[in-house]
């Protein structure tokens, strides 16, 4: 397969798909809108999940399971949420297979094993999550409960892209039960910071922190904050959320518990989630024509070292060298491969990490070896320059902090470039065609006017910045008066 890439500025779409692809990542399945994450995509997402993970439980959280398939009756029992998914969802209605006596070979529904009651394949948990927590929490000593799944869920998306949007995916959803409105509403804020954290240290993405209209809410819940985050092309990618749900939820499955006075009271609730979209994320965050960036706290492969010698002599020679340094690199916890693979040439395993995103390259020959030194290409710079062999994993682990922090300077100088002011309607409808970006703009609060302007534009109210400035205004489109800006952007 040909690594060469078609340009971003050529056609920013066609890119992102051939590199997903390309760079091995993940391909496209037998069934509609699914993808497979190949190893190299779910070493990625592997370590993203490790680290998100132990932040969780640092945060006082525990994982669990629940079902895939949640009861039909169970689903619409919180009106808004079902509702709001309703288009989404899979639904099974019988559990069996037979022959079809007419035509050999295939297979039809039986229709003597029609369910007694239609399952929904989760396209989000809460349902059944919190009809299993009636069963769980009685008294104020029961909470809070703070618990976590990884898990997969099944949204019917009609236009999908590997990572960005599947009709599958994987993510994790913490959903949390309080005594108390404001210990809920702290849950919720915690947790959004928590992933701003993740998002900004590791993946290396800078991220605006905000609360989203109503119109953008989750279903069901009273609050959505979210991280939003901006890709090359100008376009806005939610990276997170975290739900403040309210009683609704408790009041929908009946969750009460008996307070210190023993009055019987609903239960507060959070949900939160961040999905295999963030690869997407990454990829249009950081990187390039020739492939891959990968910051290096989370690519799988954070060196790869690749032999350049001439006969069994002269690579027995280059292998002994190797591994002396490998373990030198891995004593200090740096992820290493060492590329001795004869079936292809330096040049094109060059141009294989550089596709793949690999943050150190380090070439490795008899005559390097003669002067104690090695070639060491950083990924994010293109900048090459000779190393000496003394001290090299201490040189290397600090340049990969350095290559991080780089990574994340780049992409926090793009956001700032492109964010801007609009005061008008003219100057906000050529601010999103001709340099898109984040715009600041007043908008006058009613969800009519926001309809209106995404009807327009396409342009929608990405959200509210927790650290806004009051300020008065008025909207760009109504000129009614406003006490704040809000972020708008066109999003994926």
């Amino acid at each position: 397969m040909s690594k060469e890439l078609t340009s971003r500025a050529e056609d920013y779409s066609q890119w992102y798909n051939e590199l997903v692809v390309k760079a091995a990542l993940a391909d496209h399945s037998a069934v509609r809108g699914c993808m497979v994450i190949k190893p190299y995509g779910y070493a990625l997402w592997e370590n993203m999940r490790d680290q998100l993970d132990k932040m969780f439980k640092e945060t006082g959280h525990v994982n669990a399971y629940f079902p895939l398939f949640v009861p039909k009756s169970l689903f619409e029992a919180e009106e808004k949420n079902a509702e709001g998914f309703a288009k989404e969802c899979a639904v099974v209605t019988h559990y069996r297979l037979i022959a079809d006596p007419e035509n050999k070979g295939k297979l039809i529904v039986d229709p003597a094993a029609k369910l007694e009651e239609e399952l929904i394949i989760r396209p989000t948990s809460e349902a059944i999550i919190w009809n299993t927590y009636k069963g769980w929490i009685q008294s104020y000593r029961d909470l809070p409960l703070l618990i976590n799944q990884w898990a997969n869920v099944v949204r019917w998306e009609m236009r999908t892209r590997l990572f960005l949007r599947t009709a599958e995916f994987l993510w994790q959803e913490g959903h949390t039960a309080h005594a108390t409105k404001e210990e809920a509403v702290e849950e919720t804020v915690k947790m959004l910071n928590v992933y701003a954290s993740f998002v900004e240290e590791y993946m290396a993405v800078p991220v605006i922190k905000g609360v989203k209209t109503a119109s953008e809410r989750f279903a069901g819940a009273e609050d959505t904050y979210c991280i939003e985050a901006l890709m090359q092309d100008g376009k806005a990618l939610q990276a997170g959320t975290s739900h403040f749900l309210g009683q609704n939820f408790a009041k929908a499955f009946d969750v009460k518990f008996s307070d210190k006075n023993n009055k019987l009271e609903y239960v507060w609730a959070t949900s939160w989630g961040v999905s295999t979209r963030l690869i997407g994320a990454l990829i249009m965050a950081h990187s390039d024509d020739q492939g891959l960036v990968m910051p290096p706290k989370i690519a799988p492969l954070q060196v790869v070292i690749v032999p350049i010698y001439k006969g069994e002599e002269g690579k027995a020679i280059v292998d002994a060298k190797a591994k002396i340094i490998i373990e030198e690199l891995k004593a200090l916890g740096i992820r290493v491969k060492y590329d001795d693979n004869d079936n292809a040439r330096p040049g094109w395993k060059f141009a294989e990490y550089e596709l793949k995103g690999v943050p150190v390259r380090i070439a490795l020959g008899q005559r390097d070896i003669d002067n104690n030194v090695v070639e060491l290409a950083r990924r994010d710079t293109k900048e090459k320059k000779s190393v000496s062999i003394d001290g090299l994993a201490v040189y290397v682990k600090a340049l990969l902090e350095e290559i991080q922090q780089y990574i994340f300077n780049k992409a926090l100088d793009f956001r700032t470039e492109n964010t801007r002011k609009a005061d008008t309607w003219d100057d906000f409808v050529k601010l999103l065609d001709e340099k898109a970006g984040f715009i600041s703009a007043h908008w006058d609060g009613t969800p009519e006017t926001e309809e209106k302007i995404k009807e327009q534009t396409k342009a929608t109210i990405r959200c509210i910045p927790l650290d806004n400035e009051m300020e008065d205004g008025v909207c760009i489109l109504s000129g009614k008066p406003s006490k704040q800006r809000v972020l708008f952007a066109r999003a994926y």
